[in-house]
C-alpha cells in the first residue's frame, strides 16, 4: 500500500462486494477507513470462501487495511455513536460510504443536520432503491446470452458490476472531496449498483449496437467479437489463448504458425481484408482451423516459446490452483504480493493496490481487522469518551471489542 491519501478518514457501513471494496480500494491508498459492524457481524461476516475453522476468507479480503469498531446498531446510543462518528468534524473527516439504505438513523437529512458538508456516497441495487445483486444485474443486461450456444444463459461467476460499482463509489467519494476543498459543499452522491452495469454496456456499444443496428449481438462462444482470437489445444492437452488484435500481434500469429500463404489464399477467395479486424472476425472459423495445426504439433512448451520469441500476444489456461503454484506473478515475486499474518486465520498471500505511485514508497498490505478491534481507540480519540464512558457502554453490550 501507499499513502498518498493519508489524513483522509472515511467511516464505512457495508456488506456484500461493492462498497466493501470501495472502501478497501481507499484504504489501500492511505486513507483511515473505520467500518462499523453490528457487535458478533453482519449478514457477510460468515460469507464463503470460509477456512476449516469457519473464518471468512471473503470478508478478510475486502477490509484489509480498515479499522474496526462493533456496535449495537439496534439501540438508540449505538446509533447515536455512528451518527457522531460519521459527522466528525475533523477537516478530513465527515466522508461517509454504505450500501445500507439512507433512511432512519443513516438518512441524509439526520446526519447532514449535524453536519452540513458531510460527502455521503450510498449505493443501491437500482436507481428506485430496490434490491439488486451483481447476479439480478448481470441477468437483466443480457451477458449471460452472450455465453455458451445463447440458448439457455450461463452466468459468469466474476462479480463485474461489483467490482466496476467499488471503483465508482471511490472516485465518487475523492471527486466530492476536492468538490469540497474547493467550495466548503458537501454532497449525497447516488450510485445504483444496475446504472453501473447498464452505464458501461452502453459505454461498450452493447447498447447502440442493439438499438442502431436492430438485433443483439449473437454469442460467439470462444472467439473474441469484432476480431479475432480463440484459444487454442497444444500436442500435450494444455490450452491457450492467443489474440490478434493490433496490426503486429495479428502478424505475430500468421508468422509463428507460418500460414502466410493460406492466409493470403484465405483473403483472397473470401474477398476479404485481414488488416480490417472486422474481417478477421467474418473469417474467424476459417482462420482457427489453419492456425489449430500448428498448435496440435507442439508441446505447450515449445508453443510458449515460439510465441514470445515472435512477439504473440496470449496466456495460457490454467487452474486458480495452477496460478498459485507455479505462476510467479502470483507470488511475492511480483511487489504486488506479500505474505502477511492475518489474525485469526494465519499466514497467506494478500495483494496491495494496482496502482504504483512512482514517488511514494510502498509497504505491505496490512491484514484486515478484528470484529471490534479499534473500538476502544475509536471512541476515545475521535469521539473523547472517557475511559469510565467507554467502560459502561462496554458493560451495557452497546459496543464490543474483539474476541
Amino acid at each position: 500500500m501507499q499513502h498518498i491519501l493519508k489524513g483522509m478518514r472515511v467511516v464505512e457501513g457495508s456488506a456484500f462486494i461493492a462498497a466493501p471494496s470501495g472502501g478497501m480500494t481507499l484504504a489501500q491508498l492511505g486513507a483511515d477507513v473505520i467500518r462499523f459492524d453490528q457487535i458478533g457481524g453482519g449478514i457477510d461476516y460468515h460469507r464463503w470462501p470460509i477456512t476449516v475453522e469457519g473464518k471468512s476468507l471473503y470478508w478478510h479480503s475486502l477490509n484489509k487495511g480498515k479499522r474496526s469498531i462493533a456496535i449495537d446498531l439496534r439501540n438508540p446510543t449505538g446509533r447515536e455513536l455512528i451518527q457522531n462518528l460519521i459527522t466528525d468534524a475533523g477537516k478530513n473527516s465527515g466522508l461517509f460510504v454504505t450500501n445500507f439504505p439512507a433512511k432512519g438513523f443513516l438518512a441524509d437529512e439526520v446526519l447532514r443536520a449535524k453536519r452540513n458538508d458531510l460527502i455521503y456516497i450510498n449505493l443501491t441495487g437500482d436507481r428506485h432503491g430496490g434490491s439488486a445483486l451483481d447476479y439480478t444485474v448481470n441477468s437483466k443486461v443480457g451477458l449471460p446470452y452472450l455465453s455458451g450456444d445463447g440458448g439457455k444463459p450461463i452466468n459468469n461467476p466474476f462479480p463485474a458490476w461489483d467490482v466496476i460499482a467499488g471503483q465508482q463509489i471511490a472516485i465518487a467519494l475523492l471527486a466530492a472531496e476536492r468538490h469540497r476543498r474547493q467550495s466548503s459543499e458537501g454532497q449525497f452522491v447516488k450510485l445504483a449498483l444496475a446504472d453501473v452495469a447498464l452505464a458501461t454496456m452502453g459505454h461498450l456499444g452493447f447498447v447502440a449496437e442493439a438499438q442502431l443496428n436492430e438485433e443483439a449481438r449473437q454469442p460467439v462462444g470462444n472467439h473474441i467479437y469484432g476480431t479475432f482470437g480463440h484459444d487454442f489445444k497444444c500436442k500435450d492437452g494444455r490450452r491457450v489463448m492467443v489474440v490478434g488484435v493490433s496490426p503486429n500481434q495479428w502478424k505475430s500469429l500468421i508468422k509463428v504458425t507460418s500460414t502466410e500463404d493460406q492466409i493470403a489464399s484465405l483473403e483472397k477467395k473470401l474477398k476479404l481484408n485481414f488488416s480490417n479486424e472486422g474481417d478477421r472476425f467474418k473469417a474467424r472459423e476459417e482462420i482457427y482451423n489453419l492456425f489449430a495445426p500448428w498448435f496440435s504439433e507442439n508441446s505447450f512448451n515449445e508453443a510458449k516459446m515460439a510465441m514470445e520469441d515472435n512477439g504473440v500476444c496470449w496466456g495460457p489456461y490454467q487452474t486458480v490452483s495452477e496460478l498459485i503454484k507455479s505462476d510467479p506473478d502470483c507470488s511475492v515475486n511480483n511487489p504486488l504480493f506479500s505474505l502477511i499474518n492475518q489474525p485469526g486465520i494465519g499466514e497467506y498471500l494478500v495483494p496491495s493496490q494496482a496502482i504504483k505511485f512512482t514517488d511514494l514508497e510502498s509497504e505491505a498490505p496490512a491484514p484486515a481487522p478484528l470484529l471490534g478491534q479499534h473500538t476502544d481507540e475509536i471512541l476515545s480519540e475521535i469521539l473523547s469518551l472517557g475511559s469510565a464512558e467507554i467502560g459502561k457502554l462496554h458493560d451495557e453490550k452497546i459496543v464490543a471489542g474483539p474476541k
